[in-house]
C-alpha cells in the first residue's frame, strides 16, 4: 500500500514526508508516537482524552515487520508483482493477492481501555467498515457474536470470508434492517467521496442510545479518493481546520462530527502502522482514534 518507489501521486509522496521507519524510529523515542499536548486540545475535548502508550501487542507488530521486511527473495518479488500490477489494479488488491501490507490501529488493551470495556465484555453486532484483510477486525471481533464486515477489494473480501466474517456490500450494510452494537471506520473518512453522509448513514445505522462508533482518522487530513488508479478529490470536501494534531483534533470534534449528529466520549493518539517493504521495515502515520455516540441534542444537517 505505501511502497514509496512507485508513487507517482503528489498526495501519495506527501504521506511519505510524514512517515516514520524503523529505522528512523530507532533514533526518536516511540512514546512520541502518543504524545499530546492537552493545553492545546479544545475545553470541551481536553477532559476526553485518553493517554495510550507503546504496549506488547504493538512491539509484536513491530517486530513481525522487521522481519518480514528482511525476507529478501520474497520482498523482491513483492516489488516485481506490485510494479507489473500497479498500472492495473489498486495497491489494497494488489496487498491483497501478495498477502502483504497488513495493518495494526490498536491493540485489544488499547481498545478495551479507549471503549472503557472490561475484557470479557461482550455485545450482539459488530461492523467494520473497509476491513482490509481483517486483522483489526480480529482484535475487535472477540468481544462479538456478530462480525459484518465491508471491503470493495476483491481479494481482501477473500482474506474476509477466510476468517469467517459476513461480508456485506457497500450499499448493503444500511439496509439490513438490524442495527449494530459498534461500528468502526478505521482511516476511511479520508479516502471516502461523501464523509458526512456516511457517518449520518453510520449513526442511523447504531443501537440506539448504546451504540458507538469507533472512528480513527490520520491527522494532518488530507482527503483524496482513489478512481481508475488516479487520486482525486472527493466529491464532498470535508476541510479540517488547524495545523497540529490537538487543533485538528479539536476541530472534529466540535464542528465535523457536531454536524454530523455525533458527540466524542474519548479520544487517543495512536500510531498508524503498516508492514514494510524491502526499503523500510514499517510504516507510521499519525492516527487520532474517537468514540463517538449519537448527540442528544443533534445538530445533524443535510448542508
Amino acid at each position: 500500500m505505501w511502497t514509496g518507489k512507485y508513487v507517482r501521486s503528489p498526495l501519495v509522496r506527501s504521506l511519505f514526508s510524514n512517515m516514520v521507519s524503523e529505522g528512523d524510529a530507532a533514533a526518536a523515542d516511540t512514546e512520541e508516537w502518543y504524545r499530546c499536548c492537552p493545553d492545546l486540545l479544545g475545553e470541551s475535548v481536553r477532559p476526553l482524552f485518553v493517554q495510550s502508550h507503546l504496549d506488547s501487542d504493538t512491539k509484536a507488530f513491530l517486530k513481525q515487520s522487521v522481519e518480514k521486511s528482511g525476507w529478501m527473495f520474497t520482498q523482491l518479488y513483492h516489488s516485481f508483482v506490485s510494479t507489473v500490477l500497479s498500472p492495473l489494479v489498486s495497491r489494497t488488491s494488489i496487498n491483497g493477492y501478495l498477502g502483504r501490507g497488513s495493518m495494526f490501529v490498536f491493540s485489544a488493551a488499547q481498545l478495551q481501555q479507549i471503549l472503557r470495556i472490561e475484557p470479557e465484555w461482550r455485545a450482539q453486532r459488530l461492523l467494520d467498515l473497509g476491513a482490509g484483510d481483517g486483522g483489526v477486525t480480529e482484535v475487535m471481533g472477540a468481544h462479538f457474536n456478530e462480525v459484518y464486515t465491508t471491503e470493495v477489494s476483491p481479494p481482501m473480501r477473500w482474506h474476509l470470508q477466510r476468517r469467517n466474517y459476513k461480508v456485506l456490500d457497500i450499499d448493503e450494510w444500511q439496509l439490513t434492517g438490524f442495527h449494530y452494537d459498534v461500528i468502526s471506520c478505521l482511516n476511511l473518512l479520508d479516502r471516502c467521496n461523501d464523509p458526512l453522509h456516511l457517518l449520518r448513514e453510520i449513526k442511523r445505522s447504531l443501537v440506539p442510545n448504546t451504540g458507538r462508533l469507533i472512528l480513527a482518522a490520520v491527522l494532518p487530513f488530507q482527503p483524496y479518493v482513489e478512481v481508475g488508479g488516479q487520486w482525486q478529490r472527493p466529491t464532498e470536501h470535508l476541510k479540517i481546520k488547524g495545523k497540529t494534531w490537538e487543533e485538528q483534533v479539536t476541530n472534529m470534534s466540535d464542528e465535523v462530527f457536531i454536524r454530523a449528529g455525533f458527540e466524542v466520549e474519548a479520544v487517543t493518539r495512536l500510531p498508524y502502522l503498516c508492514e514494510g517493504d524491502m526499503y523500510n521495515d514499517y510504516y507510521m502515520l499519525d492516527d487520532a482514534v474517537f468514540v463517538l455516540k449519537a448527540s442528544e441534542t443533534s445538530e445533524e444537517s443535510d448542508q
